[in-house]
């Protein structure tokens, strides 16, 4: 039983690791006004993200975006935009 349970917890924490590494980079912009999480993406490299940063803040700003935030990061979002109360 015991051997069981550290099988499935290996388990885990491998398919995890795997699914982390798998997957892409995403651009994270949060801002105050309007209240927002912002997810520009996928990249295939953190470089290539952070080159394409400054665009995406650009049209932000040009949009009248205030307390803009950012962060690259390895994620999977399932929504582009999320407006947050």
């Amino acid at each position: 039983m015991f051997v069981l349970l550290i099988r499935q917890i290996l388990r885990f924490f491998i398919s995890s690791i795997w699914k982390r590494k798998h997957q892409k980079w995403w651009i994270e912009i949060n801002t105050t006004i309007p209240l927002c999480i912002y997810y520009f993406g996928p990249f295939n490299s953190y470089h290539e993200a952070r080159l394409q940063q400054p665009g995406y803040i650009e049209d932000l700003v040009k949009e009248k975006a205030i307390n803009i935030t950012v962060k690259i990061k390895k994620c999977q979002p399932t929504n582009l935009t999320i407006e947050t109360i």
